[in-house]
């Protein structure tokens, strides 16, 4: 395959995979952004790139196409897309790198003659350092010449790909999003809770942080059950009382989390599920919903 690699999106994710693919090699031309300046930025963080305001024929130009435009106005860029190349785009290679669509929202390209397929990191980019992408899981789909590139591209990363059913994407990415960015709201209630209640956030955070890491290590080492600890794996639902009433005090998603998250738990670890389930329902079931006072301060 030609390493030769337009960019449309270039935000946190394009901006990463371009510097990568960049430093192993590749040619970077176009690098699409809504601006001039978040172009020049881009092209800045990449190392190489020619920055663009709008979308251009000359992605034409490269035999890869890097999609890496926020998921609502994929639709939008693949008709613009087919409309300014027509036939041109036969034999070219378009991979988005949505995790939550597959490669049909690229049919208008695809009907050109264009090989399309997508290409998702299973990564977490924050757009403040580059990630680690070495042993990560890249999800990929598409057509045959589109999915042999994202293959490529996922081992030159160093990566794991994965090929996954297009309709397979979102329960993926909302896999991803339980792993993420709900752990991170977790993370962030926990840290409140013990602010108001005296903590600072430095010490809140640091007094959190073993836990998170010794339960993935213990995930990781012993397996879901052995790992799981606390009241809950206990029986104790004494305890698990406790919390409820002073969750109370807290804004009302704090309770209905906990709550929430003790019935998956109970669903997916406990060794009686409905025993577990039912003792819950005693707790929470029809539990008055908080006061909605934010508690412990701001992010």
């Amino acid at each position: 395959m030609t390493r030769t690699l337009a960019i449309v999106g270039a935000g946190r994710v394009g901006t990463a995979l371009g510097k990568r693919l960049h430093r192993l090699g590749w040619r970077i031309g176009p690098v699409i952004t809504r601006s001039d300046a978040t172009a020049r930025a881009a092209v800045r963080a990449i190392g190489a790139g020619r920055p663009c305001a709008s979308l251009t024929r000359q992605v034409l130009e490269a035999a890869l196409v890097l999609l890496a435009t926020p998921d609502g106005v994929l639709p939008e860029v693949a008709g613009e897309l087919a409309r300014m190349g027509g036939e041109e785009w036969r034999g070219k290679i378009v991979l988005h790198t949505s995790g939550a669509l597959g490669s049909p929202v690229l049919e208008p390209l695809a009907k050109l003659g264009a090989a399309t397929g997508s290409l998702h990191p299973l990564q977490t980019f924050s757009g403040r350092s580059l990630p680690a992408l070495e042993g990560i899981f890249f999800a990929v789909e598409g057509r045959p010449a589109a999915l042999r590139a994202a293959r490529q591209i996922s081992r030159t990363l160093g990566g794991i790909p994965v090929q996954l059913a297009p309709a397979s994407k979102p329960a993926y990415h909302a896999a991803c999003a339980f792993a993420a960015g709900h752990a991170l709201a977790l993370a962030e209630a926990a840290t409140r809770m013990l602010l108001s209640q005296g903590f600072t956030r430095k010490q809140a955070v640091r007094a959190l942080l073993p836990l998170f890491r010794e339960t993935l290590a213990n995930f990781e080492l012993l397996g879901p059950g052995a790992a799981w600890t606390g009241p809950l794996s206990r029986g104790d639902y004494r305890t698990v009382a406790l919390h409820a009433a002073a969750l109370r005090a807290f804004p009302a998603e704090y309770v209905r989390a906990y709550s929430a998250l003790a019935r998956l738990a109970a669903r997916l670890l406990a060794q009686d599920p409905q025993e577990t389930l039912r003792a819950l329902e005693a707790i929470f079931g029809g539990a008055p919903a908080g006061p909605g006072r934010e508690s412990g301060g701001s992010p």
